[in-house]
């Protein structure tokens, strides 16, 4: 399985990851990798409903999509692998998937989050797992939009003290 891209985006599939992401990257696979979604029927038949034409979607769990990478069987899929957590990534790359660059696209607020750039709030955990996945070498930015510039995630985090 190529790798076409990596996206933290607690929305998942939504407008720009449908209509912009999925193009630049020229995936033809979408893989929401997220445990609570995949046991969420009603989040997870949402999801594949907008997938966009011509590319086939899932919704799985962390380690099925491990599994997945991992099976010769799917040596053809180039996929756009979709998080909605950066402890998700680490899991994932711990389990096998050699992912090199993350892109951090969206993460809502909720109390207790901490704004590090317009369109992503972290936790203490969150920001670990940030810091963990740059330690492995892997490069992390945020970047809502294509059109958006890149932002380093280490700064926006030392910015905010996490």
């Amino acid at each position: 399985m190529e790798i076409a891209f990596c996206r933290i985006d607690d929305r998942l599939i939504h407008g720009q990851v449908a209509t912009t992401w999925s193009k630049i990257t020229g995936c033809n696979r979408i893989m929401c990798c997220s445990d609570e979604v995949a046991k969420d029927e009603m989040r997870k038949k949402l999801l594949l409903q907008v997938v966009p034409p011509g590319l086939k979607g899932y919704v799985v769990p962390v380690d099925k999509a491990v599994e997945a990478y991992k099976n010769p069987k799917y040596d053809s899929f180039k996929t756009l692998f979709l998080f909605t957590k950066p402890g998700d990534v680490v899991r994932a790359v711990k389990g096998g998937i050699p992912f090199t660059y993350v892109n951090l696209g969206g993460m809502c607020y909720k109390e207790g989050d901490t704004l590090i750039s317009t369109a992503v709030a972290v936790n203490k955990e969150d920001a670990a797992a940030i810091r963990e996945l740059v330690q492995m070498g892997i490069k992390v930015e945020i970047q809502k939009t294509p059109a958006d510039n890149k932002g380093d995630a280490i700064a926006a985090l030392d910015a905010k003290g996490l």
